[in-house]
């Protein structure tokens, strides 16, 4: 892993999803095959190396932060839109923790989205923000095929268990199921029904690197129109039986 602090000109940008975005790394240790950032982010940061082993850390995003938002129009913020920000790099640094805790005196709205459990390691910070939604990826069920689309994100199990923490608090908790990757995903939502307020659902986006990836691995059923189509009727049906709201992008 090659691991660079810089210093940057800005952390809290406009987001197309949310209305800004918090990005405390460059780059992502999680790795994700899928991860739609590897298009985009080496060619910008000047990275050559294959996605999943570099990260920059942004050693002055808490001062920024601090700086950006008494000015910031309102309007809620969404960790992390490129990055995870609860990635290895985070035990070092703990630049979100620190970020986290200049927003919790700004009133604002924050949604944080993660594949890691370790997020748990904030749990007293987090319920405390007044207006605070935890969103945790999780794509299958299935643990194997996680660890191989997911090399260091934590297991299925322990992303439906960080949910059931943070939702036993009052915190609101949403599951992402996106993207969809094999697996049992009746058997997902179920293991999720308790434990979420709401799930938003979306497929892979099959781009030749994550085709070629899926492919050599014996996934290439799992790369067609009918395939999602397929799923979305399962995961569908399977959230309206256990009566969790869920929106379907797809």
């Amino acid at each position: 892993m090659v691991v660079r602090e810089v210093r940057a000109k800005s952390i809290l940008n406009a987001s197309k999803i949310y209305d800004f975005c918090v990005n405390p790394y460059t780059g992502c240790g999680v790795a994700c095959r899928y991860c739609y950032a590897a298009l985009f982010i080496p060619r910008y940061s000047g990275h050559s190396e294959p996605w999943g082993t570099f990260v920059d850390v942004k050693v002055n995003a808490p001062e920024l932060l601090a700086r950006q938002i008494p000015r910031a129009k309102p309007g809620q913020i969404w960790i992390a839109s490129v990055c995870d920000p609860y990635q290895p790099a985070e035990e070092r640094f703990g630049l979100t923790r620190a970020c986290l805790e200049i927003l919790r005196e700004s009133g604002r709205r924050i949604t944080i989205q993660t594949k890691s459990a370790r997020i748990l390691r904030d749990f007293d910070l987090i319920r405390s923000i007044p207006k605070v939604n935890v969103t945790i990826s999780i794509t299958t069920d299935d643990e194997k095929t996680a660890s191989l689309f997911e090399p260091r994100a934590s297991s299925p199990a322990e992303r439906i268990e960080a949910l059931a923490r943070f939702h036993e608090a009052g915190v609101h908790t949403s599951a992402f199921i996106g993207p969809i990757i094999p697996g049992d995903h009746a058997r997902l939502v179920g293991l999720l029904a308790g434990k979420v307020d709401d799930v938003l659902v979306d497929r892979l986006n099959y781009v030749p690197q994550v085709r070629a990836f899926a492919e050599r691995h014996g996934f290439g059923h799992a790369l067609t129109d009918a395939y999602f189509l397929e799923r979305r009727r399962v995961i569908a049906a399977a959230l309206k039986s256990a009566g969790i709201p869920a929106r379907i992008v797809f």
